[in-house]
């Protein structure tokens, strides 16, 4: 196994980006045998909880309710729709589901009791359970692991220098406070980031050190290439090539030797020739399904039909971490603390994300 580092610079990061491309492949492609099965790979199955609505201004996302894209929105899910899916998922290969709702933060209520009851449905169906739920509290993080709870996703979006570009509403330190909250409890972290939203390499390469730096660094790093949305301020940025996500999967599981990398958002814009190249590079993830939250995503027969052609194998549950169990809520030892955290509004405006906002209200 090697050994984690958490103290890499930028400047050794682009050295590893920038390597010959055959070179890097080599690197990379070693450090994932030492450290992981190179034949499996987890397929994790995106669900979208909460769509549309969000008060915030991330200028990728098409559920920001401050832009005009043709997301249907809808209300939080029934646990009894939750688990018909959950099922589903598990039916067509998949041991993650990773259930996202469109909001700031966690707030204490019955909508926050609704989603640790569905965390509590899909752990007893022997799968792990992610959220992405924005911001939580440290309380909030520990009823979810309570609840049994596998992993917390919350990005990093890009690097601490070029966030300020993309987001106006909340803070990168926001970000980390939110990920130290969830390692004060035994949940483990998912939280890595998109490339292709304008960004220079050296922020990808800042991304990556403040992803290093975390001690321990997280289990799970999604690589996203950006999907631009019509209505969004990104709308018109050109797509990502595949070359850059191989280096970048590349140049992440060489700096982060035992974190799983999922090949996230962009997947229907590679080929299968692109998509194997990542695989050789070190991701080992993918998430599976027609969609991811609210993008276009590859049919998850397509992928399957993939796995066998390249002799790939399904990741099973709890392979990386045993399974948590699960307290049910009537013998819970952890209550509700009716938290208002003061999480940051930065305040300052983004010229791309206020000329989308000023479009949509014309359009209405």
């Amino acid at each position: 196994m090697s050994e984690a580092r958490h103290n890499w610079s930028k400047e050794e990061i682009l050295e590893i980006y920038n390597k010959p491309l055959m070179e890097l492949l080599y690197e990379a492609a070693t450090v994932h045998r030492k450290n992981h099965d190179p034949n499996t790979v987890q397929v994790s199955t995106l669900l979208s909880i909460k769509t549309g609505g969000c008060p915030e201004d991330c200028g990728y996302c098409p559920q920001a309710a401050r832009y005009h894209t043709d997301i249907e929105g809808n209300d939080l899910m029934a646990v009894s729709q939750v688990k018909a899916q959950a099922l589903r998922a598990k039916a067509s290969g998949s041991s993650r589901v990773c259930m996202g709702a469109a909001w700031r933060n966690v707030k204490d209520g019955p909508e926050f009791e609704q989603v640790l009851e569905m965390v509590r449905t899909i752990n007893k169906l022997d799968m792990e359970v992610c959220c992405t739920l924005g911001m939580i509290t440290e309380n909030q993080a520990k009823r979810l692991a309570e609840a049994g709870l596998y992993a917390y996703n919350h990005n990093l979006d890009t690097s601490e220098d070029y966030y300020k570009d993309v987001i106006s509403t909340r803070a990168f330190e926001d970000r980390l406070d939110t990920i130290e909250n969830v390692r004060k409890s035994n949940v483990t972290v998912c939280s890595g980031g998109i490339i292709g939203m304008g960004e220079a390499l050296e922020d990808r390469a800042g991304m990556l050190v403040a992803l290093t730096s975390l001690n321990p660094q997280p289990e799970s790093v999604p690589i996203n290439a950006l999907v631009a949305v019509e209505g969004t301020p990104m709308e018109d940025i050109e797509p990502v090539s595949i070359w850059d996500m191989i280096r970048m999967v590349a140049t992440t599981r060489i700096v982060m030797p035992e974190t799983q990398v999922r090949l996230s958002a962009g997947r229907t814009e590679m080929s299968r020739e692109g998509q194997a190249m990542c695989f050789f590079a070190g991701a080992n993830s993918i998430f599976a399904g027609d969609k991811l939250l609210t993008t276009p995503n590859p049919d998850v027969n397509e992928d399957m039909e993939m796995f066998k052609m390249l002799g790939l194998n399904p990741q099973k549950p709890f392979t990386k971490v045993s399974q948590p169990k699960t307290v049910e809520a009537k013998d819970s030892q952890l209550k509700p603390m009716g938290e208002k955290p003061k999480w940051s509004r930065p305040g300052h405006s983004i010229e791309r994300n206020e000329n989308a906002k000023q479009k949509a209200k014309i359009v209405e």
